[in-house]
């Protein structure tokens, strides 16, 4: 049975003048585009005072079977997102960031988020890639029953363990003292 499907998209990101006595700069992604299209990677795409637009590529989208429950809350939210990680280092045309990793689940962009100095941000999806991830959910996903786990209920009457003092007997921190 297969287990995933993927699909290429296009990554835009922009890099915008900052007023910051720590940095000139800084990178984030742009957009998402459905489809890679016939830029070269490192291309300018667009530029304004203070900010210049670079499409870095295409990468590979790839949803798998047993995330669908994650697809299909990103896609009840209203506003279903893409989740773009860039990282600093060698990039397409010279450029020092990298289109690292695309994903339409939510808790991966965050574990992205959390470690690391990848710059991760959530994205609009494109219209035509939700009705792929919508179609993917409606072939893939299956229910999976909640469980909640019983503790067993707490036992007062429970003897104590071979050395261990009785219940109630003073305690001291010191050999021989009292409570």
């Amino acid at each position: 049975m297969q287990t995933s499907e993927a699909i290429a998209v296009g990554i835009v990101a922009e890099r915008r003048a900052l007023a910051s006595p720590w940095a000139d700069h800084d990178w984030r992604p742009l957009a998402v585009l459905a489809a890679a299209p016939d830029l070269e990677p490192g291309s300018l795409v667009a530029e304004e005072p203070g900010r210049r637009q670079y499409y870095l590529g295409a990468l590979e989208l790839r949803l798998h079977r047993k995330e669908t429950d994650s697809y299909r809350h990103n896609l009840a939210s209203g506003e279903p997102r893409l989740y773009v990680a860039l990282r600093h280092g060698e990039g397409p045309g010279g450029l020092p960031v990298l289109a690292f990793q695309v994903s339409a689940a939510p808790d991966e962009g965050q574990a992205w988020a959390e470690v690391g100095d990848d710059v991760v941000d959530g994205l609009p999806m494109p219209p035509a890639v939700a009705e792929w991830v919508a179609d993917f959910v409606a072939r893939f996903h299956v229910e999976q029953p909640r469980y909640k786990r019983q503790r067993e209920p707490a036992v007062i009457d429970r003897p104590a363990p071979p050395g261990a003092a009785p219940r109630g007997w003073p305690r001291s921190r010191e050999p021989g003292g009292a409570g």
